[in-house]
């Protein structure tokens, strides 16, 4: 009777063991995140589909790599002001190729400040703000910040003003600002206005000497010659005076 039923129950076992899911072995744990890789900023820009010529620019002066590895190792953060392709477009023609390669990397750190910022940061820093250009070539190339109410703020150099537009990330530690113009500064072009305590440059003539500044001061000469000619002119007046004496004696 009992082999009956297992004859019986045979056929059934072997169904459910075979609809059964196959037992899987216990695979390895997964392996904890690891560290975060390195920031893509020419990612970032490429995604705002409109800073070519700034892509470029970091790039041939290798700016976009020291800001990466800034990134990568600083607890301070970094902020950068993009031009637009329009914004490069405006620039009066040949600017930038009548830069040196000094003077254009001096161009694009001028655009960037060693410190994160959020937007709402700008209405409470202290003027001039200074960026990574700073000091080199002995220039300022600092940026100035005009809050305009409502989250509306405009930075200007000495040249140039505009509006700070669409953040492309405003995340630590990088955050990213869209405007409109380049940030041109005389410190660039080596037109800085000279101080007004410096007075200016004695002009001289084409032979190298000094040009005639008006009045000449008399010189004894000149005295010997001007009492000559009072002397002359007394002789002649006492002779008149004894010729007439004489006709009326």
């Amino acid at each position: 009777m009992v082999s009956s039923s297992l004859l019986t129950l045979s056929p059934l076992l072997l169904f459910v063991l075979l609809l059964a899911p196959p037992a899987q072995a216990q695979g390895p744990a997964a392996p904890a995140p690891g560290a975060a890789g390195p920031f893509n900023l020419t990612g970032l820009l490429d995604n705002g589909g409109q800073y070519t010529t700034l892509m470029k620019l970091l790039n041939s002066t290798g700016v976009g790599n020291q800001i990466v590895n800034q990134l990568n190792h600083s607890d301070q953060g970094m902020t950068l002001f993009a031009p637009t392709d329009n914004a490069f477009n405006n620039l009066k023609q040949g600017t930038l190729n009548s830069l040196s390669p000094q003077k254009q990397v001096e161009l694009v750190l001028s655009h960037v400040l060693p410190k994160f910022y959020k937007l709402s940061d700008f209405t409470l820093v202290s003027n001039p703000v200074r960026t990574q250009a700073t000091g080199q070539d002995g220039g300022a190339y600092g940026l100035n910040f005009t809050s305009l109410g409502n989250q509306q703020v405009n930075v200007s150099t000495d040249q140039v003003e505009t509006q700070v537009n669409n953040a492309l990330t405003q995340v630590m530690p990088l955050a990213v600002y869209q405007v409109d113009k380049v940030l041109l500064s005389s410190e660039l072009f080596g037109t800085k206005s000279p101080s007004p305590s410096t007075a200016p440059p004695t002009k001289t003539a084409d032979d190298g000497s000094k040009p005639d500044s008006g009045a000449k001061e008399p010189t004894a000469a000149d005295g010997t010659n001007a009492g000559g000619r009072i002397n002359s002119g007394l002789g002649i007046v006492a002779g008149l005076v004894l010729l007439c004496m004489g006709i009326l004696s």
